[in-house]
């Protein structure tokens, strides 16, 4: 015998006593022929009998399936009231669960509909969609300012998001137990708006979301929502997502995307400008290169390939597939330089790895040491500038976040200016010959199209004006000054020269 899924219909209820005995008998008797069949009713501390009433229902057994009916002490609202059913499903070991309203907006009727495609594999949740339907929602009776702002809302979220439903805003939905369990959905808002961040985490997160059309109807029931603060409180978080994948704002709820592969977030930019095209442009053909951190080797695999350069690569982490180069060392750069010679290479790239160091400046002085021998050699460093506008702002109005890409990556340890980094380096004993600064990488974020390519401009234009404030990475070129030791050498040498040509001189006469 195969198993049937397990169903929990989650009908959240405050002050429903009136609809609420109607919702529960329309919920359709045959979903119990294909699904083991659970109600939970959670009411969210009511002032009338719906409590009372659901216990009635639960006593008389009038509903062909198991019925729990749970009382909050301190009112959770909409989306606490959510999140404690949700966490029922995942401790009882529910397969899907299904929202429903006890004020009776949404029909029981279509839940065999929607749980289908969860069922058959096709979607990870399922939404019941008023607006699928041309016109069908204000036949249902949706007035025309909840239409109008159910349409501007949702189109912006869509665009915002890169999404394509037809509605964000309907409380009709189905999910799997097993993306619920992926996401962190407790951290969501206990208000209205939670509808719209766990939507939000689910796409983030890649998962499929199927609409199906859902009749709509509004009675006498009392609308809570205040539309100005929910229409806030909904772009707020769409945004606040959005800033999160371009790098600017981290936020735990919104930390939903898989699991990258090691080298996800280093990848070579080279089709404008960034630390990458600035370090290939100061490389020349067949040169002898040390990528220390090379991060799976893409840049110095494609020195290599496309430049003719010697390349030794160095990093914790295996290079990435399809990458060649003449050396690779598997080493982690905070346990000291690896075990090479310094003097077989004219560059050694450190692109965006400073940062990661748990001290910069112990490295920086074992770097050095070790460029006794090799004073010629060239060192190309980058990293992000801590004082760049947006984080400038984000600061003024209280916001500091970590986040999984960018300057406040989570992996970074030390955080620079471009006079700290220059007094990092002067310090450890070398000589800063030039400092760039590296705009945005919006082509990254954007796509490499005409917008993304036009905003890279004009910020170059502005990191001529004020290069501190409006560079988004530093790139320095810096080469080792000649120690003390080797000027002492070098005054004890001349001097011994001159003093032999004076004493010629001296027996001469």
């Amino acid at each position: 015998m195969t198993t049937r899924p397990r169903l929990l219909i989650l009908i959240v209820a405050y002050n429903a006593e009136k609809n609420f005995g109607a919702v529960l008998g329309r919920v359709p008797r045959q979903l119990a022929q294909e699904y083991d069949v659970d109600v939970l009713v959670l009411d969210d501390s009511s002032a009338d009998r719906t409590f009372e009433k659901s216990r009635q229902v639960q006593r008389e057994g009038t509903i062909p399936f198991a019925l729990h009916v749970l009382f909050n002490p301190v009112n959770q609202g909409y989306g606490g009231n959510q999140k404690i059913g949700y966490h029922f499903a995942i401790e009882q070991g529910f397969d899907y669960v299904a929202l429903l309203h006890g004020d009776g907006q949404y029909a029981p009727e279509c839940l065999m509909d929607l749980v289908r495609p969860l069922r058959a594999g096709e979607a990870d949740a399922v939404f019941g969609s008023r607006m699928l339907e041309k016109a069908a929602a204000r036949r249902g009776g949706m007035p025309l300012y909840k239409y109008v702002g159910n349409r501007i809302l949702t189109r912006f979220q869509n665009w915002i998001l890169g999404a394509s439903l037809s509605e964000f805003h309907s409380g009709y939905r189905v999910y799997s137990v097993a993306a619920l369990r992926s996401i962190p959905f407790a951290l969501n808002t206990n208000d209205f708006h939670f509808d719209t961040e766990i939507i939000i985490q689910l796409l983030l997160a890649g998962m499929r979301i199927k609409e199906l059309p859902i009749p709509t109807y509004y009675g006498d029931e009392i609308c809570r929502v205040n539309g100005l603060r929910y229409a806030g409180d909904v772009a707020k978080s769409v945004l606040l997502a959005r800033c999160q994948r371009m790098g600017l704002f981290y936020d735990r709820r919104f930390d939903c995307e898989p699991g990258a592969t090691e080298h996800a977030h280093y990848q070579p930019k080279l089709n404008y400008l960034s630390p990458h095209s600035a370090a290939l442009a100061a490389i020349p053909q067949g040169a002898r290169v040390l990528d220390l951190g090379c991060a799976g080797g893409y840049f110095g695999g494609m020195l290599r390939r496309e430049r003719g350069c010697r390349v030794t690569g160095v990093d914790q982490f295996r290079l990435g597939p399809g990458v060649e180069m003449d050396r690779f060392i598997r080493h982690d750069l905070n346990d000291g330089l690896p075990a090479v010679d310094l003097r077989d290479y004219d560059y050694i790239l450190l692109l965006d790895v400073i940062e990661h160091l748990l001290s910069p400046e112990a490295f920086v002085n074992d770097l050095r040491t070790a460029l006794t021998l090799a004073p010629e050699a060239r060192l190309l460093v980058s990293t992000a500038n801590i004082g760049f506008a947006v984080n400038r702002f984000m600061l003024l109005i209280g916001q500091f976040n970590y986040g999984k890409r960018g300057i406040l990556d989570l992996t970074h340890t030390r955080l620079f200016t471009f006079s700290s980094l220059r007094r990092l380096f002067e310090q450890g004993g070398f000589r800063v010959c030039r400092m760039q600064g590296i705009p945005a990488p919006f082509p990254l974020v954007l796509g490499d199209g005409p917008l993304g390519r036009s905003l890279v401009a004009i910020n170059t234009a502005l990191i001529r004006i004020a290069r501190g404030l409006f560079s988004y990475q530093m790139l320095f070129v810096v080469e080792p000054q000649r120690s003390l030791e080797y000027l002492l050498r070098e005054a004890h040498h001349e001097a011994a020269i001159r003093s032999e040509g004076d004493e010629r001189r001296v027996a001469k006469r």
